[in-house]
């Protein structure tokens, strides 16, 4: 069986070195002429990373990545809200990682070139086209350093290229368009002085006035500094989706002022805004789950089927349990059986799109994020203690109902 790829994303990397490990060819193909360490901080959830574990990552990943060590929300005046142990501390066989998207995704791309070689990577291929037949699927790709279109012959498709996956709208254009929050991210990294133990993930707002923050760099906090990621969030007032470039780098002027005041005793956000070298601005939004993934031999995997607000740190941890689902179902059909190619792809589908489904739908409603809303709606200039507003139950239930949903309840995990 050849499976061909199209992305060399975290979720196409992750699901070429889950294939290679279970004996099943593939090539990567992606548009990009060169792959570079581009992003800003991800969060990998336990249910991912014991899954990069199998791969043989971990103790890689973990030269890099911040073991991040606790969650805390709090409101806008910083009174805190609610907060949990995360990774090992909470009981979890393997840690919560919190690092630079880009370095994670070439530390894969570097695994896929060891493992498959090379020439298994292809870059500068864009997807156009995808005929079928009884035996297989011919893709044509598009080399953009020549501007001429090569057609490759597999088994299997699979449409990893991110939220605005060409593969995707091949298949389902009705269902490709983006829905816009009305709340905009600016996303930065800002080298400072550690904030509390120099391993914690905090929220702090509600819906329409939100900061994010949480160290990426273990290196650097060995030498007593922070590489801190941080999001600054916002609604801005409109329904239609903006049609500024989506990267686009901006000065702190166009928010920062809604922060200025946002000094407690532990943290300086004001002057993390201020430290950062770069601002670059995102709107928040996701896409409609779709009906199905699959199409014949053709499906879709990661943020090409299932894009979704970042809330809850699920976007590339889902990617990734998507990577290990296919595969094992690839794996099951043996080597022998080409026909059951669709039913596999089937079984994939039955399995991950409702779970995704439900995650896509339950971040619109701010996932477990929804206590800091919960808090400025029944508090909104702020509490003397967070259960005179909201019972330990109800935060604790809100806590653990969203673990469930998104696979990585404790109790599910343990070995």
């Amino acid at each position: 069986m050849k499976v061909i790829i199209v992305g060399a994303g975290i979720g196409g990397l992750t699901l070429a070195l889950m294939l290679n490990q279970r004996g099943i060819d593939c090539d990567v193909f992606e548009s990009v002429r060169e792959l570079k360490p581009l992003g800003v901080g991800i969060n990998l959830l336990p249910h991912a990373t014991l899954q990069l574990q199998s791969l043989g990552l971990l103790d890689t990943l973990a030269e890099t990545a911040i073991e991040t060590s606790a969650l805390h929300y709090f409101n806008q005046h910083g009174h805190a809200i609610w907060q949990e142990p995360r990774g090992v501390a909470a009981g979890y066989p393997v840690p919560q990682l919190s690092l630079h998207r880009g370095e994670l995704q070439m530390l894969l791309a570097q695994e896929v070139v060891k493992r498959l070689g090379a020439s298994r990577l292809h870059t500068g291929m864009a997807f156009e086209s995808l005929q079928q037949d009884a035996q297989g699927v011919t893709v044509r790709f598009r080399n953009r350093a020549t501007n001429t279109v090569d057609d490759v012959r597999g088994d299997v498709l699979v449409g990893a290229d991110g939220i605005h996956s060409t593969v995707r709208r091949f298949f389902f254009a009705p269902f490709d368009h983006l829905r816009f929050s009305g709340r905009m991210l600016w996303r930065a990294v800002t080298d400072a002085a550690p904030y509390l133990d120099g391993r914690t993930m905090f929220m702090a707002g509600h819906q329409d006035q939100k900061f994010v923050c949480y160290p990426i760099s273990e290196p650097l906090r060995q030498q007593g500094r922070s590489r801190i990621n941080w999001i600054a969030e916002l609604r801005v007032g409109q329904d239609e989706l903006p049609s500024t470039d989506w990267n686009r780098e901006v000065d702190a002027s166009v928010f920062a002022d809604r922060f200025a005041s946002w000094q407690w005793d532990w943290i300086d956000i004001p002057a993390l805004i201020k430290g950062a070298e770069a601002i670059y601005e995102f709107p928040l939004v996701d896409k409609d789950p779709l009906p199905c993934w699959t199409q014949g031999r053709a499906c879709l995997l990661g943020d090409a089927a299932h894009p979704m607000y970042p809330i809850g740190s699920n976007g590339s941890a889902q990617a990734i349990l998507d990577a290990a689902c296919l595969a094992a179902r690839l794996q099951a059909i043996g080597k022998d059986h080409r026909s059951s190619v669709e039913l596999a792809l089937k079984e994939y589908e039955a399995e991950r799109l409702p779970l995704t489904s439900g995650i896509v739908l339950r971040n619109r409603l701010n996932g477990p994020e929804q206590v800091m809303q919960i808090a400025h709606e029944r508090a909104p200039e702020g509490f003397a203690h967070i259960h005179d507003v909201i019972p330990e139950a109800e935060l604790a239930e809100i806590a653990i109902r969203y673990k469930r949903l998104a696979g990585f309840d404790p109790q599910a995990l343990k070995p």
